[in-house]
């Protein structure tokens, strides 16, 4: 490979899955370039890499700030690897009293975020000569359930952004991959969602063995992104072996 294409950019790579795929990413052999809003957070995990003999970059950035995604861009002629990860859920209301804040909220992160930098860096990808843009969507994008009509929706939009992507560019260097995640334990993902109430976060995971973890979609990612470029794999849905669907959990007494 060129060096272009080994360079891997990953955002919302401050904690959980981003945090996890730019590791795995690393060690895999790729320059990684850290990107989310917290510097404290990036910068330490770059280090850590670092020191660990790896090539690691922290970007501190706002993927919904479209000015500073541009400015961003500039700084590579190409890349190999671009992770979309940067997004998540607030609140878990029904459409009656949902919060139409959090619901922009979420479209702007999970669907414009996305938008912002794959526009940015699809050139850039495609002058690497075998580019890759990856988007970590949801089940949820497949599946509505209670409280849960503001996230499917932008859910749903990140995957049909991905889905037309790849239409559109069928025949340039560049594969389109989207990972859908179910049921994944992270130290961010619910505490945020249900605005710090840990209680009401921990219930999310209650009884249930084993759901995935950052580590297991970061593994699924780097598997992905890994196999020869005349390989594309559009769609891969990975849940813990406790969910067999979004609203359908075994729990454990």
């Amino acid at each position: 490979m060129a060096p272009a294409s080994r360079i891997a950019v990953v955002t919302g790579a401050s904690s959980g899955i981003g945090a996890a795929t730019a590791r795995q990413l690393a060690e895999a052999g790729y320059r990684v370039v850290l990107t989310a809003r917290r510097a404290d957070r990036i910068e330490a995990i770059a280090e850590e890499l670092t020191k660990a003999g790896h090539s690691a970059t922290a970007y501190p950035l706002d993927v919904t700030d479209r000015a500073a995604v541009d400015e961003f861009a500039t700084a590579f002629a190409a890349i190999g690897v671009l992770v979309n990860n940067a997004g998540g859920a607030l609140g878990a209301d029904p459409v009656a009293t949902g919060d139409p804040a959090q619901w922009r909220a979420m479209y702007e992160t999970n669907v414009i975020g996305t938008l912002n930098v794959t526009q940015a860096l699809l050139p850039k990808l495609e002058a690497s000569g075998d580019g890759v843009v990856v988007v970590v969507s949801s089940t949820a994008g497949f599946g509505t359930y209670e409280g849960g009509a503001g996230y499917v929706a932008a859910k749903h939009g990140e995957h049909v952004l991905a889905e037309t992507l790849r239409l559109e560019i069928v025949g340039r260097p560049v594969r389109v991959i989207e990972i859908a995640p179910g049921m994944v334990k992270t130290d961010e993902f619910a505490l945020t969602r249900f605005g710090g109430d840990k209680e009401r976060a921990e219930k999310v995971y209650q009884g249930v063995a084993e759901p995935l973890t950052a580590d297991d979609v970061a593994e699924t990612i780097t598997w992905t992104v890994t196999r020869p470029s005349h390989v594309n794999v559009d769609l891969l849905v990975l849940r813990p072996r406790a969910q067999a669907s979004n609203t359908k959990v075994h729990r454990e007494p």
